[in-house]
């Protein structure tokens, strides 16, 4: 990017009448490299790509490159969700690449809880059955969408989505790439309830007396040990 405004002001500089203008452009040029530099997720490669610590370059081959974990698909318990996730630490070779995959199977009428990627944007794609998914902005506006086999959808980084399998009867699957090689992954019901938040923080910010936040801690509670 920074590389394109580079040409651009070459080409731009001439046509100002005063150095002001120049001035002026050369600053917007600046502050969009700057934004380019410190929005991106990952850090950039110099070098092809990156060798793991104590690991011998040479003996690389193509099972480096290779992700073997989506074989066989997911098979979640009956009336879940699963995910089965080709991350940086599962899949070292994508270290600085700037992407990574997940296998998404969906039991029917199971969900994906609301959630967050806050390093990376996600594009879903619905591979079998059909997907109700949403996500909420900044502004409190959410949207949503209901997805049949071949659709696609974007979940912008950092935003609260889900999805949910609405069908009683059959199983949905679908294909989640990110923006980078680890976007990490922040469930709001576990987080909220299962990661030790005061209860009376809890039972202020959302008006509950306690033991309703006593139930909804339980499962995650549970989970945790």
């Amino acid at each position: 990017m920074c590389f394109y405004v580079g040409i651009l002001l070459g080409r731009s500089g001439s046509s100002f009448s005063t150095m002001a203008g120049f001035g002026i452009l050369s600053s917007i040029a600046l502050s969009l490299c700057i934004f380019h530099i410190a929005a991106a997720s990952d850090p950039e490669l110099l070098s092809d790509f990156a060798v793991p610590a104590g690991m011998n370059a040479s003996l690389i081959n193509g099972d480096f490159f290779t992700f073997t974990g989506f074989r066989g698909g997911v098979n979640p318990p009956a009336g879940k969700f699963k995910p089965i996730l080709a991350f940086v630490n599962a899949f070292p070779a994508l270290q600085g690449l700037g992407v990574s995959m997940a296998l998404l199977e969906f039991q029917p009428n199971s969900i994906n809880p609301p959630h967050t990627h806050p390093r990376g944007t996600e594009l879903l794609y619905v591979i079998d059955g059909a997907l109700n998914v949403g996500f909420v902005d900044t502004t409190n506006k959410l949207y949503t969408q209901k997805l049949q086999k071949g659709d696609v959808f974007v979940f912008p980084e950092g935003l609260i989505h889900f999805q949910q399998n609405y069908n009683s009867y059959e199983k949905a699957q679908a294909l989640a790439a990110f923006s980078s090689a680890s976007p990490g992954l922040v469930s709001t019901p576990v987080t909220l309830f299962g990661s030790g938040i005061s209860s009376d923080v809890l039972e202020k910010a959302f008006q509950l007396d306690s033991s309703t936040l006593e139930n909804l801690e339980s499962p995650f509670q549970m989970n945790s040990n």
